[in-house]
């Protein structure tokens, strides 16, 4: 996965570590760490100001149909961890990559990426391109 800190569309979030979290082992279950990218993903949509409530109300459903996670440290109870999202592919989906570090040390713990689609509610038809009200919520002109 590439890493783009320059990203224009990025958004963080910090959570601390729950013991209901925890598995077995005394670390993050790994299924956990889905929610926690839901959380910063709200975050960065909340920020171009195109969250689920306005994706509805365009008349687009946008499902992750690829996520990738890769895990490189523990995180335990009681850590805080910091979260961020950058919106890296915008043009014919919307991909994200995540980054999930201990907030404390900057450790990384957890990279991960998410694809999603655009369907018209209307039709239930994958788009091949991003409706242009993607790129209206990103201040740029869509493409002809």
């Amino acid at each position: 996965m590439r890493r783009k800190n320059n990203s224009r569309w990025w958004a963080e979030a910090e959570i601390r570590v729950q013991f209901f979290d925890l598995d077995p082992m005394q670390v993050v279950w790994h299924g956990n760490y889905v929610r926690y990218l839901e959380i910063v993903r709200c975050a960065l949509l909340d920020r171009i100001d195109y969250n689920y409530e306005a994706m509805n109300a365009s008349g687009y459903i946008w499902p992750i149909i690829d996520m990738q996670l890769r895990y490189t440290g523990p995180a335990r109870f009681g850590k805080l961890l910091k979260l961020r999202a950058d919106l890296i592919e915008w043009e014919n989906c919307m991909k994200i990559e995540y980054l999930i570090t201990d907030a404390e040390t900057g450790a990384r713990l957890t990279r991960a990426s998410t694809t999603q689609v655009a369907i018209d509610m209307k039709n239930e038809e994958m788009c091949f391109a991003s409706p242009a009200i993607l790129f209206e919520k990103l201040g740029l002109t869509p493409p002809v």
